[in-house]
């Protein structure tokens, strides 16, 4: 029993660092957050109870539900990334010349500052950018498109980016997941008749949903909290068109100080974000598990 309680001990003093950097910068920060959701706080005065009024008036500001209404639609990025990221590792998965530096200019604006990623497309973007002028070579378009300024496509330029940003890293995550299934099981279904197209969908998909739960539930998140690129390429514009929740919070908590409505949204974000969550461990959870 003492050497029980030795060894116990020993482990709670080894966790002791990692549980007071949680406990200052994890817990602590999402406990007080969340009670400063119930009240009027702008960082000069003392906080003032006032329950339930910020979330009357989240729910009552069009601004915001036009914010809630593009971060969901934000998320159609989440089924494009995952299924060009799945493509893209079946591809670099094969011993080809020059595989390597493919799979790595394609990780390449993963490790790129988001800063440097918006001037480039903000310079590719604009009506006498790069892209215009190809699609003008290619007598696509006319006029000059403006990818930013239009309020029709703003939103799904920035949704682009984000997908160019994010296929690299799920592409590598899928790669790992693919180099983790076993070879013989591939030989074995080929040595019994079956085609390229049914060993994918019939081994490599199924033995791959571990590693489709984790990409979806990351890119879920990351689609819901998107901020980066709608900071540095449009601040909500036009017309408001780019708002998002995350950034509706940051608007009324770092510019306007009004603390007790940003963090109700970040709250109520966050409640949509485990929600989510749960419908992809709901329905994307290995049958086997």
């Amino acid at each position: 029993m003492r050497n029980h309680r030795k060894t116990t001990l020993q482990a709670y003093l080894f966790l002791a660092p990692a549980l007071l950097l949680l406990l200052v910068f994890s817990f602590w920060p999402v406990g007080f957050g969340s009670f400063l959701a119930f009240t009027r706080y702008n960082l000069i005065d003392a906080p003032q109870w006032v329950g339930w009024d910020n979330f009357r008036d989240l729910f009552g500001d069009e601004l915001f539900l036009s914010a809630l209404k593009n971060s969901a639609l934000y998320l159609v990025v989440v089924p494009v990334i995952q299924l060009l990221a799945i493509l893209l590792a079946v591809l670099v998965n094969n011993n080809l010349p020059g595989i390597k530096l493919f799979r790595a200019a394609y990780y390449l604006p993963v490790v790129t500052s988001v800063s440097v990623i918006g001037i480039i497309w903000n310079f590719m973007y604009t009506e006498d950018g790069v892209l215009n002028a190809v699609l003008r070579w290619l007598h696509l378009i006319n006029d000059p498109v403006g990818w930013l300024s239009d309020d029709h496509i703003a939103l799904f330029a920035v949704m682009f980016i984000t997908v160019w940003r994010g296929i690299g890293w799920y592409m590598v995550l899928y790669l790992a997941g693919l180099q983790s299934i076993p070879a013989d099981v591939h030989e074995a279904a080929q040595l019994d008749g079956a085609g390229r197209w049914q060993r994918f969908w019939r081994i490599t998909v199924p033995l791959l949903a571990p590693t489709i739960l984790l990409c979806s539930v990351m890119s879920v998140l990351a689609a819901v909290k998107a901020f980066e690129e709608v900071q540095i390429l449009t601040k909500g514009g036009p017309m408001q068109s780019t708002y998002t929740a995350l950034y509706y919070a940051y608007e009324f908590g770092i510019k306007s100080l009004n603390f007790g409505r940003a963090l109700a949204a970040s709250l109520v974000m966050s409640a949509f974000c485990i929600v989510l969550a749960w419908l992809n461990f709901r329905y994307l959870q290995p049958r086997d598990r």
